[in-house]
């Protein structure tokens, strides 16, 4: 079959682009190697289905995170659309039934008309239009070709370690021994875990020590900061966990007192049957990990129905390899795009939002348009800035955060007041760039 763009994965950036190209008139081959072929971390054969936290972040517009995801409801993202129709409580965050979620969006673009899904594996880049989303797990045959048009071996096509945490049920965890509740009083979103200090410093001496999953030899542990193993976490001292994913600050017990270190467990489906250990991604071994968290009062008798799992992930030196607008220049293409983890965001909404762009500039390149240039003020904008601008020399993947836009003419010292100034703007912002692009305005 022939299609205008060819988008190669059938991930969160995928289905993103997919979505976009479609609704600008877009004939889209959206390609997805599963069920023919199994990742190392995927379950399902869903489109966009999350393998790590079920949570998309701070949804209020005091946080960066908030400022993304209402651009991206401004500008009609189904990922977004999708996690609102199959959130669940998480707090101030967004979480969301995790099957359902991947469901809806798989049903969603699914039913396009000028989006056919093909369900095989793609093993090297198209010579037509195309965005390549083939995701953080990218391997063999498709991985050389990146590695091709990303140049080779002088560091630009890079690596680091992400994992998941476990899940387990919630009638297997022992409510008398946890609480409900979440920080500072806000709600009961989360089921809270306490330890006293004898049972915190026993947990910690077994986790420590614990075995990990082996890796190959030939791969250098490199962790992103934002998503360490929480074994990785502790190894740094005795109270790294404590003022990490174990924190107890503004989590009181029903006696009033903070525990002396606490495990939250975060809602992972709609039916409230399944929690997932906030902040508890780890690389230990299957039987390793049974013992070692049911050292956790509250989890003594769980029942773990998913473990922690840990994988390479892939993703390119964006200052040195792309060219502003997510084309790598290595290729030489006007018409190729990479799209999501892979060029050097991280974050699960941080990877649509690059979908998005990536289809917003194939668009204009298949109408023979000027590409755009996304306001800074914006989190889109300030994404792909920081992509362009940042330093190469340890570049790592970024989550959208307050760094990475233009600063505020004043300066503001309460943050939530300051993050809330950023948020106005970043919305005025993206409106006079919609006023100035109306052909890239399909969310109505």
């Amino acid at each position: 079959m022939r299609f205008d763009v060819e988008v190669i994965g059938g991930g969160l950036a995928g289905v993103e682009a997919a979505f976009r190209l479609a609704r600008m008139g877009f004939s889209v081959g959206l390609y997805e190697m599963r069920p023919e072929r199994r990742s190392p971390a995927h379950r399902t054969h869903l489109l966009g289905e999350l393998v790590c936290s079920n949570s998309l972040g701070a949804d209020q517009e005091t946080s960066p995170a908030g400022i993304l995801k209402a651009e991206l409801r401004r500008l009609g993202s189904p990922v977004m659309a999708s996690a609102d129709r199959n959130r669940v409580p998480a707090g101030r965050a967004l979480a969301v039934d995790r099957e359902g979620f991947a469901r809806d969006l798989t049903d969603m673009v699914s039913s396009l008309p000028n989006v056919t899904v093909v369900r095989r594996e793609v093993t090297s880049i198209p010579t037509g239009p195309c965005i390549l989303a083939t995701g953080p797990l990218t391997e063999g045959e498709m991985a050389e070709a990146l590695r091709a048009v990303a140049g080779g071996e002088d560091g630009r096509f890079l690596y680091f370690y992400d994992a998941a945490s476990p899940i387990v049920t919630i009638d297997s965890v022992d409510m008398s021994r946890a609480y409900r509740g979440s920080r500072y009083g806000q709600g009961e979103d989360y089921v809270n875990c306490p330890l006293t200090r004898e049972e915190y410093l026993a947990f910690w001496e077994a986790l420590v020590s614990a075995r990990q999953a082996p890796r190959h030899q030939f791969e250098e542990p490199r962790f992103f900061e934002g998503c360490l193993p929480v074994e990785e976490i502790a190894r740094r001292g005795v109270d790294t966990l404590r003022f990490g994913p174990m924190r107890p600050v503004g989590l009181p017990g029903p006696d009033g007192r903070e525990p002396y270190a606490v495990v939250q467990l975060r809602q992972d489906d709609r039916e409230g049957r399944l929690y997932n250990l906030v902040g508890f991604q780890t690389n230990l071994l299957w039987g390793e990990q049974e013992r070692v968290f049911r050292m956790i009062p509250a989890l003594r008798d769980a029942e773990f129905v998913r473990k922690g799992v840990m994988h390479r992930n892939l993703y390119v030196c964006a200052p040195k390899v792309l060219d502003g607008y997510l084309r790598p220049l290595g290729a030489h293409r006007r018409d190729l795009f990479l799209a999501g983890q892979i060029t050097g965001v991280e974050g699960y909404l941080e990877s649509a939002a690059m979908g998005l762009c990536a289809a917003m500039f194939m668009g204009c390149v298949l109408k023979g348009l000027e590409l755009p240039h996304l306001p800074p003020e914006t989190a889109l904008g300030s994404l792909l800035r920081h992509l362009r601008e940042a330093r190469p020399e340890g570049f790592q993947p970024m989550n959208v955060n307050l760094g990475i836009f233009p600063p505020l003419e004043e300066r503001i010292r309460d943050r939530r007041e300051r993050c809330a100034r950023y948020f106005r703007r970043a919305l005025e912002a993206l409106e006079a760039f919609l006023r100035e692009n109306p052909h890239l305005d399909t969310a109505g």
